[in-house]
């Protein structure tokens, strides 16, 4: 089964922050887009994964359909640069496979080790599920690499310490403020990231506002929080009164721009822009007092844990091989189940055809006494083609036996004989 698995995609190590934005899917987006490639390339099992730092479209097909899905993301982005086709790579099979358990479990991360990515992973599979575009491997799979994570955590240091986007983030901010008698901070967005870095201001000495489309989330979190609460729309004729802004709001295009702020300031002002797509102007550094950081300059700020975790690689490397190595022979062993199946329903037949021969020759009690005995029977004598079966699944030779079986017993008698 999971030789079928193939990913095309693009992440922070092959393309920068504009095209990773041009690409990217919210929420919505991606269960659309999984329905198109549903519809269109007839794909029966599909995951988005679509962060700040990657977009990656994993899915089973004997084909190669990369190039197609590439065409239908333009399409659906309307994106008619052809140039954006270099930035895409994509894997097959095991290092498809690798990839796949590398960036779920942190280590294909920028902010090595990001404990977000794992969240990003289960919300790109409920996404999957929802559009019932996850099968018996996808469901396997996806478990698979959760356990897998859970040993990291239990097992390993590698998710030690506070080293994500949102705790550097805050940091940044720390130490921006640390010279203002009461600074005033913005919390812009309340998803994942909005949530992370408005708990981590908790114990922060500022003022902090939170604002977010969604009322009802700003009100709450800003009642558990202590803090005060702008309302969204309200945005663009508050900007001048925060000293910081952070935005992770997902948004198609910047809403703060340039001409929103009065060339004139009195003191620098902080923007830090988590979002991708961006939400901020790119050209809001060109004012003066004006600093701006995107997501990926702050991911540069986080150093002081990623080493103890550089560490703690090798453990983590040991724990996804020994997790791939149990899906592999669970797939595998999938591949002959519908062997087994053909089998157990051949041997069951010759136990009932011998059965109906003493039909009315022996009394009842007699014929559930040669029921269980011959049930026994045929349970000892496929136990061992089944071990054997799965024991050549791991050296790689289950086809031979297979065909041995199929030969010995007829199995292909049911597929080779026309429908009436």
């Amino acid at each position: 089964m999971y030789e079928s698995l193939k990913v095309v995609g693009l992440s922070h190590d092959s393309s920068p922050i504009s095209i990773r934005e041009s690409v990217a899917f919210s929420e919505n987006e991606s269960r659309n887009f999984l329905d198109r490639m549903r519809e269109i390339l007839g794909v029966e099992e599909a995951l988005i994964l679509s962060t700040c730092n990657r977009t990656e479209i994993y899915y089973t097909s004997d084909l190669d359909l990369s190039n197609a899905i590439l065409n239908l993301l333009k399409t659906e982005k309307k994106i008619v640069d052809d140039g954006i086709d270099s930035y895409f790579w994509n894997k097959e099979k095991l290092p498809a496979l690798r990839h796949l358990f590398r960036v779920a479990l942190g280590l294909e991360a920028k902010v090595l080790g990001d404990i977000q990515i794992s969240n990003q992973v289960k919300k790109a599979y409920q996404c999957s599920a929802d559009q019932h575009l996850s099968g018996p491997f996808f469901h396997r799979l996806m478990h698979t690499i959760f356990y897998a994570n859970k040993r990291v955590v239990q097992e390993t240091v590698f998710r030690d310490g506070a080293a994500s986007v949102s705790y550097a983030c805050v940091g940044l901010v720390q130490q921006f403020i640390q010279n203002f008698s009461d600074p005033k901070i913005l919390v812009l967005g309340l998803g994942e990231i909005g949530r992370d870095v408005a708990d981590n201001m908790e114990e922060m000495n500022a003022s902090i506002t939170l604002s977010n489309r969604n009322a009802l989330t700003t009100q709450t979190l800003a009642k558990q929080y202590g803090y005060e609460v702008l309302p969204f729309e309200e945005l663009l004729k508050n900007i001048a009164k925060f000293d910081v802004i952070i935005s992770s709001v997902q948004v198609p295009k910047p809403i703060i721009m340039k001409d929103h702020i009065h060339e004139q300031l009195l003191s620098q002002k902080l923007f830090v822009d988590l979002a991708v797509p961006r939400s901020m102007d790119s050209e809001l550094d060109t004012i003066d007092g004006i600093i701006l950081y995107n997501v990926d300059q702050i991911e540069e700020q986080t150093s002081g844990i990623i080493e103890r975790r550089r560490a703690a690689i090798t453990e983590v490397e040991l724990i996804l091989d020994e997790t791939i190595g149990e899906l592999k022979n669970w797939s595998l062993e999938m591949e002959v189940s519908p062997t087994i199946k053909k089998l157990k329903k051949a041997l069951e037949e010759i136990r009932k055809e011998e059965i109906a021969r003493y039909v009315g020759k022996i009394t009842e009690v007699e014929q559930d006494l040669i029921d269980k005995v011959t049930k026994r029977i045929v349970q000892k004598v496929i136990k061992l083609p089944v071990l054997q079966l799965k024991a050549a699944c791991k050296r790689g030779e289950a086809e031979t036996l297979v065909e041995l079986l199929n030969d010995l017993f007829n199995l292909e008698k049911d597929e080779l004989t026309p429908k009436k």
